[in-house]
């Protein structure tokens, strides 16, 4: 473990050496205390720094670890790769309505065409006739989709949804999220990312 004699200083990043420049790109993945990630996607990670100023505040412990080291005055520690909280942080029970859940409940395609790209959203009851930025209402969409659209229902300009638009749950936006790895993670990740995957036997 880390020297104590650290803690009586204000900023604890000062203590270790950043060199190589390259070490900031070694994000820890942060799990709840029940091993999974606090969420996947975006990806839960801290910057190196922050994950080896938790281990030493007693707030996570280190699951697995890279190969480089930082240094403090008197010690070294080999940065972590994946760290779980001590104490369990309950999950929100409500989903932020943000563009960016909007587009990952919908899975990052048009729920007109399908397609994938170039995705803004549409309200599919238009707010000139009442309707509402809700869940409910609103649905990622294509600019050509959104353009054919335009002011009509979907009745008048002979168009549907794939799925009806509604209010997902966490636990669903996790699953959604679990389909969409990030585009880079260490090796190390790997299984807590698909801990509840089935394995092939």
């Amino acid at each position: 473990m880390l020297d104590r004699d650290c803690h009586d200083h204000s900023d604890f990043r000062a203590h270790f050496v950043r060199e190589p420049a390259a070490l900031k790109h070694h994000p820890a993945l942060v799990l709840n205390a029940d091993y999974r990630p606090l969420s996947y996607y975006p990806l839960s990670l801290w910057p190196w720094q922050e994950a080896i100023k938790a281990v030493f505040l007693d707030r996570v412990d280190i699951i697995a670890e890279y190969d480089e080291v930082v240094h403090s005055q008197r010690t070294q520690i080999r940065i972590p790769s994946v760290v779980v909280l001590r104490d369990y942080v309950k999950p929100r029970k409500r989903v932020a309505f943000t563009r960016f859940n909007l587009f990952l409940r919908d899975e990052f395609r048009c729920q007109y065409c399908g397609a994938k790209g170039d995705l803004t959203f549409d309200h599919v009851v238009p707010r000139s006739r009442g309707g509402q930025t809700s869940w409910e209402n609103v649905v990622a969409a294509c600019s050509p989709c959104n353009l054919r659209k335009a002011n009509r229902s979907l009745r008048q300009c002979g168009m549907q949804l794939r799925r009806p638009a509604r209010r997902p749950t966490t636990e669903e936006m996790h699953a959604t999220g679990r389909r969409f790895p990030p585009n880079h993670f260490h090796e190390s990740w790997i299984d807590y990312l698909y801990w509840d995957v089935e394995l092939e036997s």
